[in-house]
């Protein structure tokens, strides 16, 4: 299997949770849409298994250590989703 690639700089491990929201952000993607927290990336995927909707933003920047959402707050996590966390693979980083 080759290495993962992103920006020419050869990556050791796949991204996921907060990595990859942040690497989608840097790619140009105006919006991610995302389970948040600011407790931890397990506690933002809870937010799904409870069907809990305030705790799932559209992400739109990533400033400080911190995401920013469309509705005007900010998280230290963020996990890209649909119905189940996106892969790497499958936003084509």
């Amino acid at each position: 299997m080759s290495a993962i690639k992103y920006k020419g700089v050869e990556m050791s491990t796949k991204l996921v949770g907060s990595s990859l929201t942040r690497a989608m952000l840097e790619r140009g993607d105006k919006q991610v849409w995302c389970a948040v927290s600011n407790e931890s990336e397990q506690d933002a995927m809870n937010t799904i298994k409870n069907v809990d909707g305030k705790f799932i933003v559209h992400i739109i920047a990533s400033e400080d250590g911190c995401f920013i959402c469309k509705e005007e707050g900010s998280w230290k996590h963020a996990v890209p989703i649909k119905k189940i966390p996106l892969t790497q693979n499958e936003v084509g980083l």
